[in-house]
């Protein structure tokens, strides 16, 4: 589903990636993981349109990504969330999640401004859409409640539940569990799995290696703006090079 194939990303003199390689299959969960600095955000900057490779290429369903803008890709079906949480805390989560459908809403500005059956009908499907969304992440009961008023987690759960609204094939989540407590981790894992089961594809950066090991299908490791290893979380937890890059060599040994 997504390709990127030998990616290097330059900031003046500074390399950050190095000819990066990997594959994310459709309808899996698929993890990158490597330690702070390691280039791991720049990826999903490079894959969202937000920056720009400085040699290589990277393909989404065969098309090349290259000059194609950021709200272009998002119309070709990726989705992201971001590492600090990027809510509209003073609407409501169900108008935070129909803000996320704005761009398959089909109704023209006439309808908009003249208030027309068009305009009313798209506006009562995406209401309907937004709260079946909502319930997918357990909080459809808090529909009509502002975002200011929920938990780190529900703002986390919010998040996820706008980037769905935006129809994506490859939802893309930048340390979904970050700030969150052990019980919160448990309950989001299973809403991604239940997400997955729903024939979305995921590809995830994360620092829990429990939450990484245990929910994705395959892993690749960056280090230094390097991959140094892709396979299983079996495969990745034995791999020699992985454990020195989170350890050290004298405390691996």
């Amino acid at each position: 589903m997504l390709q990127l194939n030998a990616i290097s990303k330059n900031f003046g003199g500074l390399q950050v990636l190095q000819d990066v390689s990997f594959s994310v299959p459709q309808g899996s969960i698929f993890g990158l993981i490597g330690p702070n600095g390691a280039g791991k955000t720049t990826i999903f900057n490079l894959v969202t349109g937000l920056l720009r490779p400085s040699s290589g290429c990277i393909e989404f369903n065969g098309q090349n990504l290259e000059t194609v803008p950021a709200h272009r890709i998002t119309k070709l079906g990726i989705a992201r969330t971001f590492q600090n949480i990027r809510i509209f805390k003073e609407m409501t989560l169900l108008e935070n999640v129909v803000v996320g459908m704005h761009d398959h809403l089909d109704y023209g500005f006439a309808s908009l401004l003249l208030n027309l059956s068009a305009f009313r009908n798209a506006e009562a499907k995406a209401r309907l859409r937004a709260l079946e969304l909502l319930s997918w992440v357990k909080l459809d009961h808090k529909a009509q409640m502002l975002a200011a008023s929920l938990s780190y987690g529900e703002q986390r759960k919010l998040e996820f539940a706008r980037a769905l609204a935006t129809e994506p094939k490859l939802l893309l989540l930048d340390e979904p569990v970050a700030g969150m407590n052990p019980a919160e981790k448990t309950e989001l894992m299973a809403e991604i799995v239940n997400i997955k089961q729903r024939g979305f594809s995921i590809f995830m950066i994360e620092h829990d290696m429990r939450f990484v090991m245990e929910l994705c299908e395959r892993i690749a490791v960056l280090n230094f703006g390097k991959i140094i290893a892709e396979g299983t979380p079996a495969e990745i937890r034995q791999n020699p090079e992985v454990i020195e890059a989170y350890l050290g060599k004298e405390e691996a040994a």
